[in-house]
């Protein structure tokens, strides 16, 4: 086989020789990374929302948990002798502005000579909730 001049001088060129990357494989690889970038941007902000949520559910039960040991400091004696609601509104619970609180005491329940008291906290205009309850006897 002979080889012409125009091949000879293909095989020695020292562009086509040299190491390093070509336009295609630099995009390609541009590509990929951008994609794996992106990923990551949308799971940190996943991560961030998850962690937000979180903090607003520890602090409504937090809230709550704190009415009720108020409710279990007073006892069965003196809690409501009939079946009450009370309401704390939106603004009104000094630490927990962002909070609803609502308290429910429910006499001879599950039997006599028992109280029912159930917390529940609202936030978000009611869209989330967090309840405790607690059984009071004499």
């Amino acid at each position: 086989m002979k080889m012409t001049a125009n091949m000879k001088q293909r095989d020695t060129d020292p562009k086509r020789n040299s190491p390093g990357f070509t336009l295609l494989e630099v995009l390609v690889a541009m590509v990929i990374l951008a994609v794996g970038l992106l990923g990551m941007a949308s799971l940190s902000i996943g991560i961030i929302k998850g962690n937000s949520f979180s903090k607003e559910i520890s602090s409504a039960t937090t809230c709550a948990r704190e009415k009720m040991e108020d409710v279990e400091q007073l006892g069965f004696a003196n809690t409501p002798a009939s079946d009450t609601t009370v309401t704390e509104a939106y603004n009104s619970i000094t630490q927990y502005p962002y909070c609803k609180r609502e308290t429910v005491t429910v006499v001879d329940n599950p039997g006599t000579d028992m109280k029912t008291v159930t917390v529940t906290v609202y936030w978000d205009s009611d869209s989330h909730q967090v309840q405790l309850k607690t059984f009071l006897a004499k």
